[in-house]
């Protein structure tokens, strides 16, 4: 069983307001689902230009840098949100960055500059990571210890049927065949779009744009913010200051240190999955937006059921271990994907039949690959909504803002190191198998550094 956790007293807060907040989850996760993971990110890879490799380094570079930002401020933004108490006008400053860019990436043609969408994803992730930062830290205030867990599990489960529920119009409506022009229920495609020229994938930054700016309205609605605190000059001035006693305030809650060092490498794997996996399997199978969009689907609806099933696996024996389960799993995966290419499996052990049944994933390795799949949409949702509902647990009402950014920076502090290693071994080698190989390094490693660590972490008395 889990150990014993002290329940703090949060506000009361109405149904309609904890359902607010989950819907934050709903509204954001589409931008991942089908922008960054399974159809704007592979057809940026696979069809934006002529050279998939390069692509694929270029997408991966983005993600760096984006990953540097995010890292860097995170800390700050948060540390200055706790000084200024409300969250909700920093949520409202980033979607409207976040929609605009979202909305531009429509611009991103065959032959087009690679400049453009690149500037505009870098813009879209930042601007999405801050919001979760405020709101992820709004979340101590909304039940006791003893529910976060759950409600972590729940909103998490909540962003993936969202974002399954656009995949699956994106497939079904709008992903139509580069040969046939039909999408995969033989429609024409609505609004006419053209697959050949990738209006199928363009059209899914403005399509997440409109659906986050409906469904964080319940959140800015219904849902009680932190009051407000000091004005904004003040804050920033007192919100560095208590960065800087955070930070050096770490040396001595060993327990939250070691628990962010090895989230901090174990997010890398988890980021590098989720950001390069759609985009491997293009590039290895040669799969178009409606492959790609049903392997998304498939994992999107393993990842509800895993996400929900762990929040109760959470509230019974704890954030620690629903972790520990979810980055096995995450390992045995990542193992099986890499040991999997046309024709084999598990490095060739198990030799596959090359020969194509017709239809979608008409091949043996393809098949192979989707369960393998499988195993990484169980584990992704929970390995996320368990650490965040790891930390809610460990730190006080008061200083949750800045802990939640450094949780944000020990997502994203060394995210760059997975990307940038896949992209330099996929450049030495030629092989993005190599490349996606090290991925394997850092789930290991945190989950090595995390097995030591207490549950929940030290909590100031």
């Amino acid at each position: 069983m889990a150990t014993e956790i002290r329940d703090d007293a949060p506000a009361k807060v109405s149904a309609r307001g904890i359902w607010g907040w989950m819907f934050f989850d709903w509204a954001a996760q589409p931008f991942f689902t089908v922008v960054t993971t399974f159809i704007f990110g592979p057809y940026f890879v696979a069809r934006l230009t002529a050279d998939p490799v390069a692509a694929q380094t270029t997408w991966s570079n983005m993600a760096t840098i984006s990953s540097v930002i995010i890292a860097v401020l995170s800390p700050v933004l948060g540390s200055i949100a706790d000084q200024s108490g409300a969250r909700k006008p920093w949520i409202a400053f980033f979607a409207v960055i976040k929609i605009i860019s979202l909305f531009c990436l429509w611009g991103a043609a065959p032959g087009s500059p690679v400049i453009y969408p690149v500037i505009f994803m870098i813009l879209a992730s930042i601007s999405a990571e801050f919001s979760i930062v405020f709101n992820d830290s709004m979340m101590p205030r909304l039940v006791g210890n003893s529910d976060i867990g759950r409600l972590s599990n729940a909103a998490w489960g909540l962003g993936y049927l969202g974002g399954m529920i656009v995949l699956i119009s994106v497939v079904a409506l709008l992903a139509g065949n580069p040969q046939t022009g039909k999408t995969i229920l033989g429609l024409t495609p609505l609004f006419g779009l053209d697959a050949t020229r990738g209006e199928d994938a363009r059209i899914t930054g403005p399509i997440s744009a409109v659906w986050y700016f409906l469904f964080i309205l319940p959140m800015f609605f219904f849902t009680p913010d932190a009051p407000r605190g000091r004005p904004f000059g003040a804050a920033v001035r007192s919100g560095l200051n208590e960065l800087a006693t955070t930070l050096g305030e770490l040396k001595r809650r060993r327990g939250i240190s070691l628990f962010l060092l090895a989230r901090m490498i174990y997010q890398d794997g988890v980021n590098g999955l989720l950001i390069l996996g759609g985009t491997f399997a293009a590039g290895m199978f040669g799969w178009a937006t409606i492959e790609i969009g049903i392997y998304g689907i498939i994992l999107n609806v393993v990842a509800i059921f895993g996400c929900f099933a762990a929040g109760y696996v959470d509230r019974w024996l704890g954030s620690k271990i629903t972790v520990v389960i979810s980055l096995t799993m995450l390992l045995l995966a990542a193992l099986g994907i890499i040991s999997t290419g046309p024709g084999f499996t598990l490095f060739g052990f198990v030799p596959l039949s090359t020969v194509s049944s017709g239809g979608l994933f008409g091949t043996a390795a393809e098949k192979a690959y989707i369960a393998y799949g499988l195993l990484i949409g169980l584990a992704f949702g929970p390995v996320q909504a368990s650490s965040r509902s790891y930390l809610a647990r460990s730190v006080s009402l008061t200083e949750a803002g800045r802990y939640f950014g450094i949780y944000a920076l020990s997502g994203r502090a060394t995210s760059f190191m997975a990307t940038l290693l896949f992209s330099l071994i996929t450049f030495w080698s030629g092989s993005a198998r190599l490349g996606m190989a090290t991925l394997i390094v850092f789930l290991a490693g945190g989950l090595l550094l995390l097995l030591p660590t207490p549950y929940p972490a030290d909590k100031v008395k």
